[in-house]
């Protein structure tokens, strides 16, 4: 089987970035239902400082947050994709798209001036963020190595 290319590793990358937010959102949703936690409003404030709107409402805000979680989550798969492209193995090139969706998650909250640096955070907060930034990252792997045929 020949090397998959740029358009093909993207691609699948994206599709795995749907299945892998998919995942995470509902890895959210259960911990929220057990634990009580409210939803984070981090994409909502990233969404925006990037774009600079005005929300009016918190259906709006909703809206942004939703916008931005699923752009996130996407764009990440077409990233773990591109890893597929270097010289890493399958474990190594998962394990590289979780430290580096995990630590520039916290450095732009951090530079957004949304969140302190993760040592601020507290056990339960940090936690929390690890694991379902490791359902994210180990699904969205998972089915992209299922449809590259890994």
């Amino acid at each position: 089987m020949p090397d998959p290319g740029v358009f093909e590793v993207v691609l699948k990358g994206l599709a795995a970035g749907v299945v892998g937010t998919a995942a995470m959102t509902l890895s959210e949703k259960l911990e929220q239902a057990k634990t009580g936690r409210q939803d984070s409003m981090v994409t909502t404030e990233v969404g925006a400082i990037l774009t600079k709107p005005r929300l009016e409402t918190g259906a709006e805000a909703a809206r942004l947050g939703k916008a931005v979680h699923w752009a996130h989550g996407i764009t990440w798969g077409a990233i773990r994709g591109l890893l597929e492209l270097t010289p890493l193995n399958a474990l190594a090139a998962s394990a590289i798209h979780y430290v580096s969706l995990w630590t520039s998650d916290a450095l732009l909250y951090r530079t957004l001036k949304i969140e302190p640096l993760p040592n601020k955070w507290g056990k339960k907060a940090l936690l929390t963020d690890l694991f379902h930034k490791l359902v994210l990252s180990g699904v969205t792997s998972a089915v992209f190595l299922l449809l590259i045929g890994s």
